[in-house]
């Protein structure tokens, strides 16, 4: 087993483009032109060409691509009992997009059971060596919560749970049982995705939740409690981080904000080894929030973005690092792509040549600032 951990110096969020050849699969087994078996040796074939992309890249760290899965978060939710979901054509409202999304709803308590997401990690567990180790990315317990008391889902959540607090107790419950099933699979680096605390920054979501009658800082309590519960009793030896987003779907974002409002809760509070923070653009505010960050923390800087194929200036992005540094000490700074390249599988809109470019550059400005 590799001992190495992340965050490493030079490092990624975890989703990458799907090649042609697995978009051709994926659509011929939806029509019945190919059998299961088949669609999953195309997919097995893909990951391993994509981890020796990794590797040949020279990073430390490894992933699936998530190319497992359509959605990077719901079909995580679906590995539990008392989920259901369906294709309605339906979805978010990006912007200037609607993000298609299955429906993904309640019929039953939620429970834990043998989830496929481990039988994954054990795929991509096989080709870690002296100088890889296998990272998995899964939705944190604060977006599952959300997911279920949206007001699409409200009504339908109450028929299970009478308050959020019952919801909140079975989410962790359930998290916490599935974690121990990655620890006992091999896994020692688990990755939380976490839209929650991007979706509640900024103006527009202070007048959405007052629209609903709901107390902002009531919802960031849960959000916290939510998270830190699920993480309670885990392995002194698995790394848990988290990765804070504000929409990643096809090249589009959900919502916009500085991480001031939040910065009390996740940066000081929430019981993660490091946060990879989306920092591509103004959008996400300037960096003083970052001295809320506990100093049991590292940051991982999102300064690539993955939403276009634009290269970034070299000198523009270590001048960014040095200010950062100003509220989290250099050694415990990381660089990174704001995002996956392909949170859903629409992918962003650049090639995967780009898509390598771009993992490149963070790599050689890494080794330029940190040597």
């Amino acid at each position: 087993m590799s001992k190495l951990q992340t965050p490493f110096r030079y490092d990624y969020v975890g989703s990458f483009l799907r090649p042609q050849a697995l978009k051709d699969a994926k659509a011929a087994f939806a029509e019945g032109k190919i059998s299961e078996e088949e669609l999953d040796n195309i997919i097995n074939d893909a990951i391993r060409k994509v981890v020796a992309k990794q590797k040949e890249l020279g990073f430390h760290v490894i992933t699936d691509g998530e190319f497992r899965r359509t959605f990077w978060h719901l079909d995580f939710m679906w590995g539990f009992e008392g989920v259901e979901h369906k294709a309605t054509g339906s979805g978010v409202q990006f912007n200037g997009e609607l993000a298609v999304l299955d429906e993904t709803y309640l019929v039953g308590k939620i429970r834990a059971k043998k989830h496929p997401f481990v039988e994954y990690f054990k795929f991509l567990k096989q080709f870690e060596d002296e100088n890889t180790v296998a990272k998995y990315t899964i939705p944190a317990p604060a977006q599952t919560f959300q997911q279920f008391i949206v007001p699409a889902n409200y009504e339908t959540t109450r028929k299970f749970y009478a308050d959020n607090e019952e919801l909140i107790r079975d989410i962790a419950a359930a998290y916490r049982e599935v974690i121990r099933q990655f620890y006992d699979a091999g896994c020692r680096n688990l990755q939380l995705d976490d839209c929650t605390w991007g979706a509640i920054v900024g103006d527009a979501a202070k007048q959405r939740y007052a629209a609903l009658g709901i107390d902002i800082e009531e919802v960031k309590k849960q959000l916290l409690e939510v998270n830190n519960l699920a993480l309670e009793g885990k392995p002194e030896d698995l790394v848990i981080t988290s990765h804070i987003c504000r929409g990643n779907y096809h090249s589009t974002y959900f919502t916009s904000g500085p991480y001031d409002s939040v910065a009390d809760y996740v940066f000081a509070k929430e019981n993660v080894d490091a946060l990879y923070l989306e920092y591509d653009d103004e959008r996400s505010g300037g960096f003083e929030p970052l001295q809320k960050v506990s100093e049991d923390k590292k940051v991982v800087l999102g300064l690539i973005t993955t939403k276009s194929p634009s290269m970034e200036d070299k000198e523009e992005i270590i001048r960014r690092i040095k200010e950062a540094a100003k509220y989290v000490p250099l050694d415990r700074l990381c660089l990174s792509p704001q995002c996956g390249f392909a949170s859903c599988e629409i992918g962003n809109k650049l090639t995967e040549e780009q898509q390598w470019a771009k993992l490149r550059l963070v790599k050689e400005i890494a080794e330029e600032v940190w040597r």
